[in-house]
């Protein structure tokens, strides 16, 4: 995981926003967390994600398709399916997702 955040794209583009709370029990959360990360590289359309966990517990990642097809076969994915699954059964307190469509994007860097 980088400490950059991912590179703006040439829109139109979607990002997908999940906030969550996660609860005590948390067995297994890595190594599935890992094996998503890598899956969703795989799928035509995947731009990159960013996440962000505060110590108090409330994480955001934002995933970046270039469109809905990407989308639609991340969502669908067999495997991903199963650890949304595990994630409401055991991980997750609460959670929020949000899908939008980025029609604006730029990057700053200092040099």
């Amino acid at each position: 995981m980088s400490d950059a955040p991912v590179e703006a794209f040439e829109p139109p583009y979607y990002a997908v926003v999940f906030t969550t709370v996660r609860t005590d029990d948390q067995s297994g959360y890595r190594e599935t967390n890992a094996r998503m990360e890598e899956l969703v590289k795989d799928v035509p359309g995947y731009l990159g994600m960013d996440h962000a966990q505060n110590p108090g517990g409330l994480g955001i990642t934002v995933a970046y398709f270039r469109d809905e097809d990407a989308l639609m076969r991340w969502r669908t994915d067999l495997e991903h399916r199963a650890a949304q699954k595990r994630g409401r059964d055991s991980w997750y307190q609460s959670y929020t997702l949000h899908v939008a469509k980025v029609e604006r994007s730029h990057t700053f860097t200092r040099s």
